[in-house]
């Protein structure tokens, strides 16, 4: 059989039990050979377990609790209080500069995971800049900030469980303005805001006495998660990687073609972004989503979520009021107010849906601006 052909189904779950509760999964994960073979080792075994929880419907979130486990270097990981209690590494290769970590996999999906009871949450993501862009000057990569952000929006997009993207904005996110921020998240229906700051993308070279010099480059940056109901920062955290860099010291590097990602510097930023999306899934996925009343008329309400955050028809939400209000130090403050009101969903749209209210005596009471959460006891 062609090596290709059977490689992509290595790729693939091969085996997946009957049981109702648990599943096992032999997959094999992938990765760059940048750094060194074991760290390799590590990232290709990182990715064989996240492609089996997005497989079997696993929480994703729990991922970043299990990578200090698999740094070491063992063929059995065996955990506890986990949806993955084993991991059975069967076999590891390396070929073409990359690592190939085959493991079979065993997976206890939670039928009460947040991803599964919630709606997926808005996030609105800002500018990355540069914080020295004289570091940006070896490959003019003067624009790394802006196609960062498109590439951790991709991610997100594709492989988050928890969230979607709804706009990317050019106007600075600031935690000094927190009323304008909360503006700004009302205007694209976000329920958080995802910021940051390219802090180091500086190069060393390492010179050898019979071979072509090495370049090899850092990538660090911080990352700040605002809530859009109330201003505040509600999760920071930096991260950093470092690439070899295959260019010519005097190149001009496109920051938005393959030809950069496909690069072994461009793979290491993906790979910071992947770690910046399994993060905020674990630190933000159990938080409740909270669509708003956009609009009420005749006993029918329409909400700022639809298909795409998971909403169905017959869903039921719980209503709450919402009562925001500037402190003695002039910040502002949100608060709900639990209400007796039940709606129902009757008619789903892409990015709305409208309800029903259940208690129609009550609907005069609901205004614009009224928060919902999923009623969990369906």
């Amino acid at each position: 059989m062609n090596k290709k052909l059977l490689l992509c189904l290595n790729a693939l779950w091969l085996f997946v039990s009957h049981s109702s509760h648990a599943q096992w999964v032999q997959v094999t994960g992938e990765a760059n050979i940048l750094e060194s073979k074991a760290t390799a080792r590590v990232n290709a075994l990182e990715n064989a377990v996240f492609q089996a929880m997005t497989f079997t419907g696993g929480e994703i979130a729990s991922l970043p609790m299990l990578k200090t486990y698999l740094q070491e270097d063992r063929q059995q990981y065996r955990f506890s209080g986990n949806e993955i209690r084993h991991i059975s590494v069967l076999e590891q290769k390396d070929a073409g500069g990359k690592m190939y970590v085959t493991a079979r996999i065993d997976i206890y999906p939670s039928a009460k995971s947040c991803h599964k009871v919630q709606y997926k949450k808005g996030l609105l993501l800002g500018k990355f800049s540069l914080a020295e862009p004289q570091q940006a000057a070896m490959g003019s990569i003067y624009q790394l900030g802006d196609d960062f952000s498109k590439v951790l929006q991709k991610n997100i997009q594709q492989r988050s469980q928890s969230f979607l993207v709804t706009g990317v904005t050019q106007v600075p996110v600031s935690a000094n303005h927190a009323d304008a921020m909360m503006m700004l998240a009302e205007d694209n229906d976000a329920q958080y805001l995802v910021s940051g700051e390219i802090t180091d993308i500086s190069a060393t070279v390492d010179n050898h006495l019979l071979q072509p010099n090495t370049i090899n480059r850092q990538f660090a940056l911080t990352l700040n998660i605002m809530d859009g109901k109330t201003g505040e920062t509600i999760y920071q955290n930096s991260y950093r990687d470092i690439g070899l860099w295959p260019f010519a010291r005097t190149s001009y590097v496109d920051t938005k073609t393959a030809r950069f990602w496909v690069s072994p510097y461009g793979q290491s930023i993906q790979r910071v972004t992947q770690n910046m999306m399994l993060d905020i899934e674990s630190a933000l996925s159990c938080r409740a989503s909270l669509p708003e009343i956009i609009n009420i008329h005749q006993g029918v309400a329409q909400i700022n979520v639809g298909r795409v955050h998971g909403v169905h028809n017959g869903d039921q939400l719980k209503l709450w009021h919402s009562a925001g209000f500037i402190d003695q130090k002039g910040i502002p403050r949100n608060r709900m107010v639990e209400t007796a009101i039940t709606l129902t969903v009757n008619r789903v749209y892409e990015k709305s849906a409208e309800l029903s209210v259940n208690q129609p005596q009550l609907a005069s009471s609901i205004q614009p601006g009224d928060l919902l959460t999923k009623q969990l006891n369906q």
